[in-house]
């Protein structure tokens, strides 16, 4: 078996849990303490990625230890992504989740803008099971300063007898998504977006190597520029929404910024190089500031006793586009060409503002007192 062949499955085990578990996860959150969930997964991804460093030491490593490990930590990743979406609004309160989704995704971004950087800085100096094992370590770091947290939650109130098990559980968290006239809708415009977003990542570099023909450490300083755009929206994006009204930036954000993806493909030598950088700096930057406003809206008008249930629906929703979106770029790249298939897909980028366009949203201005009217006269809609 090839390392690109590895790789791939190795990756493809990590995804596929948020398939064989994404539904129940949130079930299962809802049912206990957000913060205590977190710690939890951490302290299991400290676990998980000691145990490669263990085995290899004790010359007991296998492909097979990999998988299942890849397996777990995708499980880890799971639940401890949801049970961070539903903690927030305890944390920090309704009134302030733009606030608070725009500094987690500052720490977010920042991290993806350095980290592949001190990634290939610690795997030179320390070696791939050394770097494990220093993630190890951060996750342990991470489970502590959980702990530190004085906020404390109410323990969620305990299922009454008779009431149906794992199953209804599941159905009343995608009743509420998919017959809310707004979240229905987000989570339509999000899979869009994903679908042909991840499409352009999967091409990109192809694109840059061997159709623009840059080196391979050029390619990564661009690539870098998303992050960047990524930070930079983080930062702005609370005052944007005060001044705009965070529903109206959430698809505003979207209809300025995706038209940029169309620079990609016009990328050439030279100079032509700068569209790409500055396609995907905007591109980036637009996709942050719509994930940290939908983001706050889902947390807004979702009760606090479905919000792991609900933030587990729009992660199975929008996030199983993605095997697609692999298969639609390869199959396009092979048909048409990779410029032509970059073509195709930014065009289709470009256009998935208009899903949220065509719902209640655009009549929005502010998250806040639902079923009320704001200051610009918006009627935010009940469920």
């Amino acid at each position: 078996m090839t390392w690109r062949r590895s790789t791939a499955t190795a990756t493809a085990a990590e995804s596929a849990a948020f398939l064989l578990l994404g539904l129940p996860a949130g079930a299962w959150v809802d049912r206990m303490r957000r913060r205590d969930v977190m710690i939890a997964a951490d302290l299991a991804r400290a676990v998980l990625l000691t145990a490669v460093p263990v085995a290899w030491l004790l010359d007991a490593g296998s492909m097979t230890l990999l998988y299942a490990v890849a397996l777990l930590l995708g499980c880890a990743r799971l639940f401890g992504d949801v049970a961070d979406q539903s903690y927030l609004p305890s944390l920090v309160g309704r009134s302030s989740l733009i606030e608070g989704n725009s500094r987690l995704e500052t720490v977010r971004s920042g991290t993806e803008l350095a980290g592949p950087g001190a990634a290939g800085f610690l795997v030179q100096l320390l070696g791939p099971v050394g770097t494990l094992a220093g993630q190890a370590v951060t996750s342990l770091a991470s489970a502590a300063l959980l702990g530190r947290i004085e906020a404390r939650e109410e323990r969620p109130a305990p299922r009454p007898s008779g009431h149906g098990g794992l199953l209804p559980e599941i159905k009343e968290g995608l009743h509420h998504v998919l017959r809310h006239r707004v979240l229905r809708v987000i989570a339509f415009g999000t899979a869009s977006v994903n679908l042909f977003l991840s499409g352009i990542f999967a091409l990109e570099t192809l694109f840059l190597t061997r159709t623009v023909g840059l080196p391979p450490a050029a390619v990564g300083w661009l690539l870098a520029t998303a992050a960047l755009g990524s930070v930079l929206a983080a930062l702005v994006t609370q005052r944007l929404s005060r001044w705009l009204g965070a529903a109206r930036l959430t698809w505003l954000s979207l209809l300025v910024a995706m038209p940029f993806g169309l620079l990609l493909p016009l990328a050439g030598p030279g100079w032509r190089t700068g569209l790409f950088v500055l396609g995907a700096l905007v591109q980036s930057a637009g996709v942050t500031t719509y994930n940290i406003c939908q983001v706050a809206y889902r947390q807004t008008v979702c009760p606090p006793h479905l919000l792991g249930r609900m933030t587990a629906t729009m992660r199975f929703l929008v996030w199983g586009v993605l095997p697609v979106s692999g298969l639609l770029a390869g199959v396009l790249g092979e048909l048409v060409g990779v410029r032509d298939a970059l073509w195709i897909l930014t065009a289709g980028l470009t256009a998935t503002p208009l899903i949220l366009l065509c719902s209640p949203l655009r009549r929005m201005r502010t998250f806040e007192g639902t079923g009320t009217e704001d200051g610009a006269g918006a009627v935010v809609p009940a469920q």
